[in-house]
């Protein structure tokens, strides 16, 4: 389903109207990139699109306005080491008039703050460099408070320097801590040489050397806490004007619910990959490190994997391409130098690369389609009490929308439950946990994978009216006893999939309390289409909240999510981070039910519920779990930390016995041996890189003591009776059914 031409046909009244706001918007369009009138131009679509657009509009006025302020200055200095409290007070009379100067193309509070905060930033880049530059005195009885939320503004250039040398010996403290261990460890022989089970590259370095004193690893410290804060400020001045525009546009969008937002043109290109799961490149993840651009891994299966002379650690010095002369990109901004490296698929670039071991060598690469396999579902077989299962692991619910042949989390998923029905499994665990969402068309593909036909969602937009999506297929593609694992992260189309199997009893939903309730439906539109003058450079996207969905039992999943037939606890149990725990998120509400009627194929669905629910119950690894979540939930409002190294190292060792308490937590395993599907195995003879991939995955799995219970409901619903009777039980079912 292609999201913009849905919002397209069902919303044509405003698309005229934005066309006819764009002709008169050419009137003033900028004739260079980056004038001020492009972010006028850029406020004014924002806010008409959205307004006209959006599912349920907030009304931009004084109220809108103090969140506006609120959240962009939050944005601009979480930590509150920048802007001093008459910065803020100088700011404060804005507070009340940003919906004015919003609906004025007015940007004076724009321009005050960004310019006010690269005043600071630049002053701001002597305090730690002065810090650092003698030795800390970790014996002075102070403490510091982290609660950058409640702790106020410094009223002083004084008080900020004092804030800055706080900051910057906590985090200090925190290494020189660490480092002490180390070499107490190395000098009682815990560390005796390289071959330890800890041993590592950083590790055999101090293990080799002779034992170091105080003020060596005092002064190393520093070193390192300088190069962090370099590397900090480095990225700092790599963000223009631009950047931090789309920061204050972004924070506006936001306001009308937590899920509509602008992607500025890096950040749209980079939704389009996370959804398609494909690129085009020479496939390497990269990352700034100083003034270089390091590979961090090549993807399995792309050019740079394939040539086999690109390595980890590698750092790119010029990039050309084909035969024009090359760039030098010492010193460019990271998303920059990924612009120069992607490239349309066939086409050649040409990198000037300095190896690890320091010799610099040219490498020239074809670019080809890069897929992310981590974007992909996977699955594992596994074998408990005699019986066969596969689990099923889908990160997202990914589509490609410009390509309908692409692979999708739908067509993917059918194709790999046919695999485990070949390999003769007896009950299927689907994984969403962690599963922000994604196509609405993939759920209603993979739901419709389950059940005989009959309806998925609801959804309802601004004007009230309602649409079915349903699955008309009457071929289901697995009978068979099925487990949706859900946890507090499961969002969006993660809950619409719980949601409808849980209503049609299809099959058992076990996770957390409840998942994140995310029940609104967002479209992507492009921001260019509207501007015919192409100067002006690319305005980037807008992702807005134009629907509501709703469960086939009439509820919404809004605030509430899906709650799990079985509750497991998990570490987070108690932390508030779910979409009720926002202060603008839209609201629960419910319509009519629609028709349709429950699985009747499932007969020992309660009795696995109960089942499960009562080893839990009994689970001392779970009651474990339950009390570590209140303890993180506890430690996580506690803010304020010693800065003398006694004191300091004194709570370090108490928190570090109470978290052996629950060190049992990660350390269970449930003795199972999961194993990849034949297919798999065959590619994994020549792809050693998606071996090492699986293996991990298998280990984990082997770890998971929430699949383990997956797997005891799914030995709960399998019949009781005998196959012959339970195949003439079927059959009359069916034939009921069918009449």
């Amino acid at each position: 389903m292609n999201t913009f031409l849905n919002f397209m046909k069902r919303n044509y009244k405003i698309i005229v109207a934005v066309l006819a706001l764009s002709l008169a918007l050419w009137s003033f369009i900028p004739k260079q990139k980056g004038d001020p009138e492009k972010d006028k131009l850029l406020l004014e679509l924002l806010t008409f699109v959205i307004e006209k657009g959006h599912y349920s509009p907030a009304a931009i006025d004084d109220t809108f306005s103090k969140g506006v302020y609120k959240e962009f200055l939050n944005a601009l200095d979480p930590t509150k080491r920048f802007f001093l409290q008459s910065d803020i007070n100088e700011f404060s009379r804005y507070e009340t008039e940003l919906d004015d100067q919003i609906k004025n193309k007015d940007l004076t509070f724009f321009d005050l703050t960004y310019t006010r905060l690269m005043k600071r930033i630049e002053e701001s880049k002597s305090y730690y460099k002065t810090i650092l530059d003698k030795p800390i005195d970790y014996k002075i009885d102070e403490e510091f408070n982290a609660d950058y939320e409640k702790v106020p503004f410094a009223n002083s250039v004084a008080e900020l320097k004092e804030k800055w040398r706080k900051q910057i010996k906590l985090s200090a403290l925190a290494s020189i801590t660490e480092r002490l261990k180390l070499e107490e460890d190395k000098k009682n022989g815990v560390i005796k040489d390289n071959k330890d089970s800890i041993g590592s590259k950083k590790i055999e370095k101090i293990v080799d050397k002779t034992p170091k004193t105080y003020e060596q690893i005092e002064k190393e410290t520093r070193e390192s806490s300088l190069k962090s804060m370099n590397e900090y400020f480095g990225f700092i001045n790599d963000l223009k004007r631009d950047d931090w525009f789309a920061i204050f546009i972004n924070t506006i969008a936001e306001r009308f619910d937590p899920h509509t937002s602008y992607f500025a043109p890096e950040e749209k290109e980079r939704f389009d990959v996370s959804m398609s799961g494909k690129f085009f490149g020479i496939g390497a993840r990269l990352q700034k490190k100083n003034d270089f651009t390091e590979i961090t891994e090549l993807i399995s299966g792309g050019p740079a994997w394939r040539g086999k002379e690109l390595e980890v650690g590698d750092i790119f010095l010029k990039v050309a391409q084909g035969d024009a002369d090359p760039v030098d990109v010492v010193g460019m901004k990271i998303d920059d130098v990924v612009k120069k490296i992607k490239g349309p698929k066939g086409t050649e670039v040409r990198l000037t690369i300095k190896k690890t071991d320091g010799s610099i060598k040219v490498i020239t690469l074809i670019r080809d389609e890069i897929e992310i396999e981590e974007t992909y579902l996977k699955s594992s077989i596994v074998e408990k009490n005699g019986l066969k299962y596969g689990v099923i692991y889908l990160p997202k619910f990914y589509i490609d929308f410009e390509n309908a042949d692409s692979r999708d989390a739908g067509k993917d998923m059918a194709i790999e439950v046919e695999r485990l029905k070949k390999e003769g499994v007896n009950g299927i665990v689907l994984d969403v946990r962690d599963d922000g969402g994604g196509s609405l068309k993939t759920v209603v593909d993979i739901a419709g994978l389950f059940i005989e036909q009959g309806p998925i969602v609801q959804i309802k937009s601004a004007a009230g009216r309602k649409e079915i999506l349903s699955d008309n297929d009457k071929k289901v593609q697995w009978e068979g006893p099925l487990v949706i694992m859900v946890n507090n992260f499961s969002a969006s189309a993660s809950e619409i999939l719980a949601a409808a199997i849980q209503d049609y009893k299809r099959g058992v939903i076990i996770g957390s309390k409840q998942t994140f309730g995310k029940g609104t439906v967002q479209n992507v539109i492009d921001l260019n289409q509207f501007v015919r003058n192409s100067s002006i450079g690319d305005l980037g996207a807008l992702k807005t909240t134009t629907q509501k969905f709703y469960r086939i039992n009439g509820g919404s999943t809004q605030l509430d999510g899906v709650r799990s037939d079985v509750i497991m606890p998990d570490r987070y149990s108690y932390v508030k981070m779910g979409e009720r725990d926002v202060d603008n998120a839209m609201p629960w509400d419910k319509i009519d039910v629609a028709e349709y009627s429950v699985w009747n194929k499932q007969i020992n669905f309660n009795a696995a519920i109960a089942n499960s629910k009562k080893r839990l119950a009994d689970n001392n690894q779970f009651k474990l779990i339950d009390e570590n979540a209140k303890w993180i939930n506890d430690r996580s409002e506690d803010n304020v930390y010693s800065l003398e190294i006694d004191k300091f190292q004194a709570e370090q060792k108490a928190l570090d016995e109470t978290a052996k308490k629950y060190k049992s937590v990660l350390d269970y395993k449930n003795q199972l041996k999961f194993t990849s599907l034949p297919y798999e195995n065959e590619a994994m003879k020549t792809d050693l890189a998606l071996k090492e991939k699986r293996n991990r995955w298998h280990e984990s799995l082997a770890k998971d003591i929430y699949v383990d219970e997956a797997l005891n409901v799914l030995g709960d619903l399998q019949s009781k009776v005998t196959p012959t009777k339970a195949n003439v039980v079927l059959k009359k079912k069916d034939k009921l059914v069918k009449s």
